[in-house]
């Protein structure tokens, strides 16, 4: 089974970014995991993998859950601090990983994910998380699922990661191998085998500092792993989107959701 290999570093030049230019996870849909995840008020919730918090700050606002967010990225933290500050909400950051999962973050009621369990030795996630969720407890990945580009810009990325940053982009190509296994069936093989998929579908316009702002959000074409290079990435990525649309307008159709699992 692959597993992409553990780099605690790989996105700390991503922070600024991220909360701006990642596909956000509406209220409406944080309300019906909460809701559907029976989270109560003041029940702990773990936002595993939190980057800098966007999950777990609004869980601790819409569900007024008791939020832990797990990141093992100083920066992420630092910008997580920030944000929970500005939402008005009471969140407590830690440094770490998946791999310090211990009885300090017992009784779980949630643990949520959002795009980071494929970085995590998975089944062994698992295992430890059910050692700490509470037995009516559930593990929630989130994620979305690009639907449609217009005009494909995503594309346009795509190709310019592969010549500008070819090792990242390796790696990210590895979840696409035959040995690769889905989440769904890690999940099945874990104790957390009851499996239900919550999401909604939107339409988002995006310019050019939307487009550039994503790509420098990812691990594969961060300013960190561009280096020098990045200035360049940067203009030619700009050149070739113009070339798509001369006016700088884009769309995407996506699908963002969140995939429950409890026990059976």
């Amino acid at each position: 089974m692959t597993t992409i290999p553990f780099e605690a570093r790989r996105f700390q030049s991503t922070a600024a970014y991220y909360t701006r230019y990642r596909v956000p996870y509406p209220d409406e849909l944080i309300e019906r995991i909460a809701e559907r995840g029976g989270l109560a008020p003041g029940e702990r919730l773990l936002d595993l993998g939190c980057g800098p918090g966007q999950l777990g700050i609004a869980f601790a606002r819409l569900a007024r859950a008791a939020v832990t967010g797990l990141d093992p990225e100083p920066e992420m933290l630092e910008v997580a601090h920030a944000d929970a500050a500005a939402a008005g909400v009471d969140v407590t950051f830690v440094k770490g990983s998946s791999y310090d999962l211990d009885s300090r973050f017992a009784p779980l009621k949630m643990t949520v994910m959002g795009r980071s369990f494929h970085w995590m030795d998975r089944l062994a996630t698992l295992t430890a998380l059910d050692e700490i969720t509470v037995a009516d407890g559930c593990v929630v990945l989130f994620g979305d699922r690009h639907i449609s580009s217009t005009p494909d810009w995503r594309q346009a990325v795509s190709t310019l990661a592969e010549t500008f940053a070819p090792e990242r982009n390796a790696d990210r190509e590895r979840r696409k191998a035959p040995d690769w296994i889905e989440h769904e069936s890690i999940l099945l093989r874990s104790p957390f085998n009851d499996l239900e998929r919550i999401s909604v579908v939107r339409e988002r316009k995006l310019g050019l500092d939307d487009i550039v702002g994503r790509a420098f959000s990812t691990s594969v074409t961060s300013p960190q792993a561009l280096g020098e290079r990045t200035a360049a990435f940067d203009a030619e990525l700009r050149h070739s989107l113009l070339k798509l649309s001369p006016e700088g307008t884009f769309a995407e159709v996506v699908e963002i959701g969140g995939l429950i699992a409890r026990r059976s």
